[in-house]
């Protein structure tokens, strides 16, 4: 798996009335969120992520050039309707992908080596692989979660309304180019497409996987609380390396 796509267009909203700066430029741990994502696909061993701009795309695009110094090159596309749903993002991409792909959102803080693992494995042949999380106890914004109901490393459901579920979606994706299909199909009949959407047409010809995080931290940051959370973590994460040298 050599790409990564990374979706960083959205409003941000949520999180719009304590940061004056466009969401994935957010600062945790003295590191743009957005740059965290980065980290994240360099671990999982890509060479080169697509970065899906939306909103303040200029100065995003213009931030992560002055900051990121990594080994990834990195590619732009954009999304024109970014007040709209997730999937346009994805879909935006397309034109730049040609195989197998990890998909992160940038407001996602993600312990990098919770991705590792995809760097020694074969990429998924078709449909999706969600790393998922089980420990519900822990979810600090649980009515905001994407719910997944997954038997046996199959997801059966997915949805923020979902009742009857045992984990919750991480935004961390191994992908194929079914899944920007299934994307593309549901965006025709209804001329707008959530990512969650898309993993649901797959579930339902039963290509879409579930696998475990594990221990590893991770945490979307959406509001000032879950701010908190991922600021605290990032903050003893640092403490911890530099206690360690």
């Amino acid at each position: 798996m050599k790409q990564a796509v990374i979706l960083a267009a959205g409003l941000g909203s949520r999180l719009a009335p304590y940061a004056p700066m466009p969401k994935p430029l957010v600062p945790v741990g003295g590191r743009a969120l957005l740059l965290w994502a980065l980290q994240a696909a360099e671990y999982a061993g890509c060479q080169e992520a697509i970065i899906v701009l939306g909103y303040r795309a200029q100065e995003v695009q213009q931030a992560v050039a002055a900051q990121y110094g990594g080994p990834l090159r990195l590619r732009y596309a954009y999304n024109p309707d970014f007040r709209k749903q997730n999937g346009l993002s994805v879909l935006a991409a397309r034109s730049y992908l040609h195989g197998a792909f990890l998909l992160l959102m940038s407001d996602h803080v993600v312990e990098p080596e919770a991705v590792e693992r995809f760097r020694y494995r074969e990429p998924v042949q078709r449909g999706v692989l969600l790393l998922v999380d089980s420990r519900l106890e822990q979810i600090v914004d649980p009515a905001d979660a994407t719910k997944v109901r997954v038997h046996n490393g199959k997801i059966l459901a997915i949805g923020k309304e979902l009742t009857d579920y045992n984990a919750v979606d991480t935004g961390i994706f191994l992908a194929t180019l079914e899944l920007v299909e299934a994307l593309a199909a549901v965006e025709r009949r209804y001329g707008d497409v959530s990512l969650t959407a898309g993993v649901q047409e797959l579930a339902l010809r039963g290509h879409a996987e579930a696998e475990e995080l594990g221990e590893f931290f991770w945490q979307d940051v959406d509001t000032a609380e879950t701010y908190a959370v991922a600021e605290r973590w990032a903050r003893q994460r640092r403490a911890q390396r530099y206690s360690e040298r």
